[in-house]
């Protein structure tokens, strides 16, 4: 079993910054793809970002540029260093792991305002 957990969403006005955490523990054998998606209510849940156990990373283009991604493979934990958030930005930030199967955590709110 494999448990995922992020941490560090919040309130934060528009061209703040915020830092997500999300730490995977559990049966996690070799290298895996971990990263972030985020939904607003009503909306399906979107690719932000991901980064292999290699450090090979991926972005969509609405963050990037803004969105940092990176991992600590020792601690099996990832985070999401978001710069210049803007309103659109808003969601709930669900974390996940994927080798073989996806391990979603319960997600983290962000609320940019104005």
């Amino acid at each position: 079993q494999v448990q995922v957990v992020e941490s560090g969403g919040g309130l934060v006005q528009a061209g703040g910054s915020l830092r997500l955490s999300c730490s995977a523990s559990g049966k996690i054998l070799g290298i895996n793809r971990m990263g972030w998606h985020r939904q607003v209510p009503g909306k399906q849940r979107d690719f932000v970002a991901s980064i292999t156990g290699g450090g090979a990373t991926d972005y969509a283009d609405s963050v990037r540029g803004r969105f940092t991604i990176s991992r600590d493979n020792a601690k099996n934990t990832v985070y999401l260093e978001m710069n210049n958030l803007q309103r659109e930005d808003t969601g709930v930030y669900y974390c996940y792991l994927f080798r073989g199967s996806t391990w979603w955590g319960q997600g983290t709110q962000v609320t940019v305002s104005s």
